[in-house]
């Protein structure tokens, strides 16, 4: 029989609201929710996101510009090592993927765009897109 996991209706409700903005975090069974932490900050020329990713190495983060559509996964692994005569005894480690998507306010230079990955935090640098200028045609 699978567990049950009770749910606030209110926080149920705030989920909804923002559903178009963010995906909901993932929740394995008897686990705790994973989740990507991000924030993303605008100027004039770029947007600035962070995400925390702790414990997962850089060649297993993956992120994807498509205008102005944002998608970061990551591959969650628990490496685990149980030593001979030894028993785990509680396990709040876990692996899977995890993922998170968001709309930006205007299109990226996904040409330009960089990415580093330090200590636990993905940032990413996500120029904008030069508006398209209506371009005028000369009548002779």
């Amino acid at each position: 029989m699978a567990n049950l996991i009770r749910l606030n209706p209110i926080d149920e409700t705030f989920d909804d609201l923002f559903r178009g903005f963010f995906m909901r975090p993932v929740r394995f069974e008897g686990g705790q929710e994973v989740q990507l932490k991000v924030d993303v900050r605008e100027d004039d020329k770029a947007y600035t996101v962070h995400a925390e990713i702790p414990g997962v190495k850089k060649e297993d983060i993956h992120v994807t510009i498509d205008g102005d559509q944002v998608a970061i996964s990551a591959e969650v692994k628990n490496e685990k090592e149980v030593k001979e005569g030894e028993k785990v005894l509680r396990s709040e480690r876990y692996y899977g993927k995890v993922s998170r998507a968001f709309t930006l306010g205007g299109d990226v230079d996904e040409a330009s765009a960089q990415a580093r990955y330090e200590n636990g935090v993905l940032e990413l640098t996500l120029p904008k897109k030069a508006p398209l200028q209506a371009k005028r045609l000369e009548i002779h």
